[in-house]
C-alpha cells in the first residue's frame, strides 16, 4: 500500500522541482527584460511587439515613443533618433488599435516618455475588446502584478526562450545556434534592438514595392466579391467615441508630453477604392478626419501634421506594395517632414488638408 503511494508522491514532487526549476531559470535569463537589462546572456528580442514592447518599455532607455500600425512598423529607431536628434523607443504593432496603443503608451510615459511620434490610421478606431479583456494583448505583463509575473515565470514558451539563450551563449554553440535562431522555434531570434519587425538592410525595395503591386492590391481589394470588407468595422459614432478615450483622454493626462502626430501618406488608391466601392465609408473616414483636426489642433501639447495629400508621394504607386503600405523611401520623407514641421495642419484651417484630399480623391482616375 506504501508503494502505491510513494510512486505518485515522487511525480509530483518531481513536477513541482521541474516547475519551479523552470520558473528560476526564466528569472535568472529572465528573455524579455521584464526585470532588469539582460546580463546573464546577451539580449535577443522578438518581432512579437505586443509582448516584447512589455519588456522594452522597462529594459531600454528612451525620451520618445513612436507609435503606429504595419504602416509605422519597419521604421528604424536609429534612423528616427537621427533624423529627430531623440532617443526613441518603436512600439508600432501591426494590425493595433487605439486601446491598445493607448495603453502601451500610457506605460512608456510613466517610464519617462516626454514626446510621442504617433502614426494615426483611421482604422485603429475600429470597436474592439476593451483593453482589460484583451485576448491579444496581456495587460499584466507590462503593469507586472503577482498574476502577471507569475504567468511569466510559470510560461513554457519563455522557459523555452530562456534555455535556449543559456545554450546561445556557451562559446562554442553561439556562432551556429544564433545564426539559426530565425529558422528555429523561438521568438527571439534579433539580436539588435534596431531590427525589431524591421526591413533586411538588403531588401530589394523596387521588387517589394512598385505601382504593378499597387495596382493588383487596388483591383483585390474592389473586386465586388471583396469589396464589402473595405467598410468592416467602420462605424463613425464608435469611432469617434474611441478617438476621445484613447487619444484625447490620454493626451489630457499628460499635458507635459509632447505629442506629434501625424496622418500616414497612403496611396491614392486607398480613397479611391472607397469611392468606387465603398462610399459610405469614405464618408466615414472623412467625416472623422475632420474631427480629429478638429479636436487635436486645438489641444495645446498637440502638433498635427497630414501627409495623406502629398501628390508627389501618394499618387507614385511604385512606393507602395499595396494600397496602403509605403516603402522605406517614403518612410525616410515622413522623418524629414517632422524634422522640418512640414505640412502640419493649421489650427486656424484645420480641414485644408483634407479639402484638398477630397479634391484629389474626386478627380483621379485609375489607369489600369
Amino acid at each position: 500500500m506504501r508503494g502505491a503511494f510513494t510512486h505518485p508522491g515522487r511525480l509530483l514532487l518531481a513536477s513541482i522541482a521541474c516547475v519551479l526549476g523552470a520558473a528560476a531559470l526564466t528569472y535568472i535569463i529572465d528573455p524579455l527584460q521584464l526585470f532588469r537589462p539582460s546580463r546573464v546572456v546577451a539580449p535577443f528580442y522578438s518581432d512579437d511587439t505586443r509582448v516584447q514592447n512589455a519588456g522594452l518599455i522597462r529594459s531600454q532607455s528612451f525620451n520618445t515613443a513612436f507609435m503606429g500600425t504595419s504602416l509605422a512598423i519597419h521604421f528604424r529607431q536609429s534612423d528616427i533618433d537621427h533624423a529627430l536628434g531623440v532617443h526613441s523607443l518603436k512600439l508600432a504593432m501591426t494590425g493595433s488599435n487605439s486601446r491598445q496603443q493607448g495603453f502601451v503608451l500610457e506605460q512608456a510615459i510613466d517610464r519617462g516618455a516626454k514626446r510621442v511620434i504617433w502614426a494615426m490610421d483611421d482604422f485603429i478606431f475600429v470597436d474592439a475588446a476593451d483593453i482589460e479583456s484583451d485576448p491579444f494583448l496581456s495587460v499584466d505583463l507590462y503593469r507586472g502584478p503577482a498574476k502577471g509575473i507569475a504567468s511569466y515565470l510559470l510560461s513554457a514558451a519563455m522557459a523555452k526562450e530562456s534555455l535556449f539563450a543559456l545554450l546561445r551563449s556557451v562559446p562554442p554553440l553561439r556562432q551556429s545556434l544564433t545564426r539559426a535562431a530565425p529558422y528555429l522555434p523561438v521568438k527571439f531570434a534579433l539580436s539588435d534592438v534596431d531590427d525589431i519587425y524591421a526591413l533586411p538592410r538588403d531588401f530589394d525595395v523596387a521588387r517589394g514595392y512598385n505601382a504593378e503591386k499597387t495596382l493588383a492590391a487596388f483591383a483585390y481589394i474592389t473586386s465586388p466579391v471583396r469589396s464589402r470588407f473595405l467598410g468592416e468595422g467602420y462605424r463613425y459614432d464608435a469611432m469617434v467615441r474611441h478617438f476621445e478615450q484613447d487619444v484625447v483622454g490620454l493626451i489630457a493626462r499628460h499635458p507635459d508630453v509632447t505629442f506629434d502626430i501625424y496622418f500616414p501618406p497612403y496611396s491614392i488608391l486607398q480613397f479611391v477604392a472607397m469611392r468606387d466601392a465603398s462610399p459610405a465609408t469614405l464618408k466615414i473616414v472623412t467625416d472623422l478626419t475632420a474631427v480629429t483636426a478638429q479636436r487635436l489642433t486645438q489641444l495645446p501639447n498637440v502638433r498635427l501634421y497630414d501627409f495623406r495629400a502629398i501628390k508627389d508621394v501618394t499618387h507614385d504607386l511604385d512606393n507602395y506594395g499595396d494600397v496602403i503600405h509605403h516603402s522605406p523611401v517614403v518612410d525616410a520623407k515622413v522623418l524629414s517632414w517632422l524634422a522640418r514641421g512640414e505640412y502640419r495642419v493649421d489650427p486656424k484651417a484645420p480641414l485644408a488638408s483634407l479639402d484638398e484630399l477630397k479634391a484629389q480623391v474626386a478627380a483621379y482616375r485609375v489607369e489600369r
